[in-house]
């Protein structure tokens, strides 16, 4: 059991050495990169106000429910 442990690790090792991340490289070189993180950031932008708004409602829920 601890061989064939060991042999997926290595295994394992191997595969992360052996991927390069070429399309950063290029997505940078083009100028895409900032296309992709200004979407990321957008999309989490809009998450958290989202869940901003849900906690103010929530909490207004709450104290409606306490004053009856």
């Amino acid at each position: 059991m601890r061989i064939l442990l060991t042999l997926l690790l290595m295994f394992f090792n191997l595969l992360s050495n052996a991927n390069e991340i070429e399309m950063a490289d290029v997505m940078r070189s083009n100028g895409k990169i900032y296309v992709v993180v200004s979407v990321l950031l957008t999309i989490l932008i809009g998450l958290i106000v989202y869940l901003i708004s849900i906690d103010r409602k929530l909490t207004r829920l709450e104290k409606e429910l306490k004053q009856k």
